[in-house]
């Protein structure tokens, strides 16, 4: 797996969004056609798009499912969409990779229902994501409004036996506030588990991710991007040719 530049798609209401630190109080709109958006990252040439059902995750159940199987529909079979939000069931797992996504990343139902994300990886092995999201180093659920138990090294492994794919790991307090990425906590995980990495939350410039690529022997094999595409405080194409020529 070679490093990927992914940009969010983050649907609430409709609109494509950015939050700060998850909070749904803290919202900025910066379309209101995130089809517009999809087909803006694959002209510019992502090869993969993240794209999240926010109402979903905290709801539990998908509430944007019309407006994500228009993208995956249109644009599915030109680059890799991974989808997540509100997706608890094996039914629903499938019906988006049928859609045309190519993974759907679990976060709360791999946390709440275990046997379930067994279940999706022996059933789809090779297309579940899990995302640990974290805050103060416990995992949080529910769109991030609780917070469980669990450590995130801990959880890593466990997935890791289940056969997942890749774990997207977001530091919580640092998503959408523009402060720069949890390198260190991001490469401690990375050094755990022998499966890839993607990094999430804070990424301020073309400097976190210059700082990102150091660790891609580490396991870190890619970053969401955000709230720092949408605000130009970093250019995309910028940033890809920067990865093609670590490559």
């Amino acid at each position: 797996m070679t490093f990927s530049i992914i940009p969010a798609i983050d649907i609430k209401g409709g609109n494509c969004v950015r939050l700060q630190q998850g909070e749904f109080s803290k919202e900025t709109i910066f379309s209101d056609l995130p089809e517009q958006i999809a087909e803006k990252w694959v002209s510019q040439g992502a090869n993969k798009i993240h794209i999240v059902d926010l109402d979903g995750a905290s709801s539990g159940r998908q509430k944007n499912e019309t407006v994500i199987k228009k993208i995956l529909r249109k644009f599915g079979d030109k680059v890799s969409f991974q989808v997540g939000g509100g997706i608890r069931d094996l039914d629903s797992i499938e019906k988006i990779l049928d859609q045309g996504a190519s993974f759907v990343v679990m976060g709360t139902a791999a946390v709440k229902n275990p046997g379930l994300l067994k279940d999706a990886c022996a059933a789809f092995l090779g297309h579940i994501i899990v995302a640990i999201d974290a805050k103060n180093g416990k995992v949080a659920t529910d769109g991030w409004s609780k917070t469980s138990s669990h450590s995130v090294i801990d959880l890593a492994k466990k997935y890791e036996d289940d056969g997942v794919e890749a774990i997207l790991y977001t530091d919580i307090n640092r998503d959408g506030m523009l402060s720069g990425i949890n390198i260190s906590s991001t490469v401690k995980l990375a050094q755990t588990v022998n499966i890839p990495i993607i990094a999430s939350g804070g990424i301020s410039g073309i400097n976190d991710l210059k700082n990102l690529l150091k660790e891609e022997s580490e396991g870190v094999k890619g970053v969401i991007l955000g709230r720092a595409l949408y605000e130009g405080k970093i250019d995309f194409q910028q940033a890809k040719k920067l990865v093609d020529q670590q490559e």
